[in-house]
């Protein structure tokens, strides 16, 4: 029997290569060029923008990103259906996620299994990648914790009026509400609404200019969520003048809500956008979200940034992301309420 001659061999070796480069062309992929990925995301720019930069710097993938709130993108979404450019959907709560969920492939049990069960989606849709608490965040100069109502129904009575700021748009505020129906059914929720505005709250477009009036005595307290003080703290140190408070009783006040992120269906880029999941589950991105945004970590065995209560500490009620889906409702009780236009 003839042997093979080395030069044969490198023959057949040639051969070999340029069948897999026209393999891995076929399948939408090269040997030189790692793809793109493009993302919706409900998280602003400045609280996850270096992250994506990491993802796009450390995987060499060609990442574009459109930012707006998250219920102006479910929107975007629900309107554009299989034809969105997006493969991505990174949202800021739950709601947002789950009034796209049906537009979203579900997501394998390893990826699910890297948090708890109540970070997921009910129908493996989506998977959360970090958490935030919602509090009243208040002025130390006139206020501590025991002047604070042990709930956020304690806030209706006529002493705190013209005191309180809220930002009713934001997308976290809206999930609260939707925490509120879920709990305490539509009348009691319509009903606080309506009590709150007559007490004349300040409004506020999101978060973050609600602690600051807060700290600046403008406001007494805020409805926000946790970590935007910390970033206050971090800038200005301990002499900042305001401080969060969890309410005792629980309630929809001290829900932890998680933002997350799914893959869409019609997207031609699942590898990335799995991709992405997992570096957003990975421990230096779990680490980014406690260093970087005092948020808390969903993966196991990360602490909490210092000074961040632990979640221990909140009363947290039991309530699940299902319970947290329908924000299509909740801005109809908005409007209804006159809280939204």
């Amino acid at each position: 029997m003839p042997t093979r001659t080395n030069k044969g061999i490198h023959i057949w070796g040639v051969l070999a290569l340029m069948l897999a480069a026209v393999f891995l062309s076929a399948c939408g992929g090269s040997t030189e060029e790692t793809g793109s990925l493009t993302i919706y995301s409900g998280r602003s720019d400045t609280l996850v923008g270096p992250l994506i930069d990491r993802f796009k710097d450390d995987t060499g993938i060609e990442v574009s990103v459109k930012y707006a709130g998250t219920p102006q993108l479910a929107a975007t979404l629900l309107e554009e259906g299989s034809n969105t450019p997006a493969d991505v959907f990174f949202a800021q709560d739950p709601g947002g996620l789950s009034a796209v969920s049906e537009f979203m492939s579900p997501l394998n049990e390893e990826t699910l299994n890297k948090v708890p069960r109540w970070a997921v989606s009910p129908v493996d849709a989506w998977v959360g990648v970090s958490g935030r608490a919602r509090t009243v965040v208040y002025n130390t100069d006139q206020l501590t914790p025991v002047d604070l109502p042990d709930d956020l129904t304690g806030f209706v009575h006529p002493e705190w009026k013209g005191r309180i700021g809220w930002a009713p748009t934001n997308a976290s505020f809206q999930t609260m509400v939707t925490a509120m129906r879920s709990m305490w059914g539509e009348e009691k929720t319509i009903q606080w609404l309506k009590d709150i505005q007559a007490n004349n709250p300040k409004v506020y477009p999101k978060n973050t200019p609600i602690v600051s009036a807060t700290a600046s005595g403008e406001i007494d307290v805020g409805l926000v969520n946790h970590y935007y003080l910390h970033r206050f703290l971090a800038e200005q140190g301990n002499s900042f003048s305001a401080r969060n408070y969890h309410p005792t009783a629980g309630g929809p006040g001290a829900i932890i809500m998680v933002s997350g992120v799914g893959i869409l269906e019609s997207s031609d880029n699942k590898i990335n956008a799995q991709r992405f999941i997992e570096y957003l589950l990975s421990e230096d991105s779990q680490r980014y979200f406690v260093e970087e945004t005092f948020e808390y970590p969903l993966a196991v065995g990360i602490p909490v940034a210092d000074g961040v209560a632990p979640l221990t500490e909140i009363n947290n009620p039991d309530i699940s992301s299902s319970d947290l889906s329908d924000l299509e409702g909740t801005q109809i009780l908005l409007r209804e309420a006159g809280v939204i236009p």
